[in-house]
């Protein structure tokens, strides 16, 4: 099909029939949208066509492929240090890229990580890093390659001239209940990706009740996806299947877990859980540049950079060349905004945890005013919970289940209630929890 013969309604009824599409008739359909040429309409029904008939691994290969081109594609040619970056599918306390950015960085990497914002319960990497004072997480483009040369990091969101189709066709998937569509997924994860202008990605994907994906099958087919159509559009790209069924780490809220982050790179403290997740994340991406010949080379490089500082240092590095304050590391209290309520989540019942709803927890957060309502919506970054149990864990009238910042009484208290039905207590805890689920790679 050439693209003077392009009817959109002819792509449209030929995947809603179940036929494969060309790669110029995938082209051409990204080219329309980009432009305008493709209405509301079309766009949708695209959209559902491909909710229900799927993508073969050629067609979400040409698709990504398509929305990369549709705007601007970052050069790293001069670049000595290998570009690489992670992403997640998101999940609640997932504070993961703070440190992960400033591991890689130590290690000799380069990291330009494009984030995103909170959707739904998931709390969001921009969210946590607008509550840093004077924090840039939109800056211009030279601003942040001044950032990853300055601080061999930078994490900001995506512009407006990166993959421009992705962000048409995505909100109206977002109104269209098409969310969810996998091969949708992968070509709107993976365009920004290629758009970054990335030489090695790992993908962590959340499973459980806290993420998007609750089945471990439906995580590992949007694993597979990714890596297989990333590979396919060059790429070279690894998944981890993470668990989302208690809050990774001990707080969740925004300027909270940026404290966390914090105190997990300057060794105050680290959660085991958390701790698993980002050296596995790391030591793939370490392999992957060459900057590791195995997992024992790359946790070995991983620890010295943490025990040493260097990865803090580059945190820190990152911080002030976006904008914000050169002493965040050594005065996070002073510098990260704070609730004027802190209440503690008593339990009604002593009992050890047995299960968490996760999902809960993340609108626990929600009602108190860390995240958003709607796309357009405020956000308090110094609301959320610290000190979150997790499973296996004895609570009671010493140990709560959580600590509540609000700005209110009455709002702390009503957090309170509802984490209070998101767990669930009994004798004993569940039989055995994993941290890691499957990695992905072909």
């Amino acid at each position: 099909m050439t693209t003077a013969a392009f009817l959109p309604q002819e792509v449209i009824r030929r995947k809603r029939d179940g036929a494969r599409l060309a790669p110029e008739e995938v082209a051409a359909f990204v080219a329309g949208l980009t432009e305008g040429s493709i209405s509301e309409g079309q766009a949708a029904a695209f959209a559902m066509a491909v909710f229900f008939r799927g993508l073969a691994r050629e067609e979400c290969v040409a698709l990504t492929r398509a929305m990369t081109a549709s705007g601007r594609v970052l050069d790293w040619s001069g670049e000595e240090r290998p570009v690489l970056d992670k992403h997640s599918t998101g999940g609640v306390g997932d504070k993961v890229s703070l440190p992960l950015a400033g591991i890689m960085a130590a290690c000799g990497a380069a990291v330009p990580m494009i984030s995103g914002r909170g959707l739904g319960h998931t709390g969001g990497t921009l969210d946590k890093l607008d509550s840093i004072p004077g924090y840039r997480s939109q800056p211009d483009v030279e601003t942040f390659r001044r950032a990853v040369a300055e601080a061999g990091c930078a994490i900001i969101g995506q512009t407006a001239d990166l993959a421009p189709a992705d962000r048409r066709l995505y909100a109206i998937r977002d109104v269209t209940a098409t969310v969810e569509s996998v091969p949708l997924i992968t070509a709107s994860i993976l365009s920004k990706k290629l758009a970054a202008g990335l030489q090695g990605l790992v993908m962590d994907v959340k499973v459980g009740s806290g993420a998007f994906m609750t089945e471990l099958d439906d995580a590992r087919a949007l694993a597979e996806s990714i890596v297989a159509v990333a590979e396919g559009a060059g790429l070279t790209t690894r998944a981890l299947i993470t668990d989302m069924n208690q809050v990774l780490g001990r707080s969740a809220g925004n300027a909270l877990e940026v404290r966390e982050a914090i105190d997990y790179l300057t060794g105050v403290a680290r959660d085991p859980r958390l701790h698993e997740v980002v050296v596995a994340l790391a030591a793939e991406l370490l392999q992957i540049g060459g900057l590791a010949e195995d997992a024992a080379t790359a946790e070995a490089a991983i620890s010295a950079a943490l025990d040493g500082g260097a990865a803090a240092e580059r945190f820190q590095r990152m911080v002030a060349a976006l904008g914000g304050p050169g002493d965040l590391i050594e005065a996070p209290a002073r510098r990260l905004p704070e609730a004027a309520f802190r209440v503690a989540a008593y339990p009604e019942t002593a009992g050890t945890v047995a299960a968490i709803d996760v999902r809960a927890v993340g609108l626990a957060v929600l009602s108190l005013g860390g995240g958003r309502r709607r796309a357009d919506g405020a956000i308090d970054h110094g609301v959320g919970l610290t000190e979150i149990a997790g499973l296996g864990e004895a609570v009671g009238p010493e140990r709560p289940l959580a600590m509540v910042h609000a700005r209110s009484e009455d709002e702390a208290q009503a957090a309170a209630n509802a984490l209070r039905r998101g767990f669930s207590l009994g004798d004993h805890g569940p039989p055995s929890t994993t941290t890691l689920h499957a990695r992905i790679a072909l």
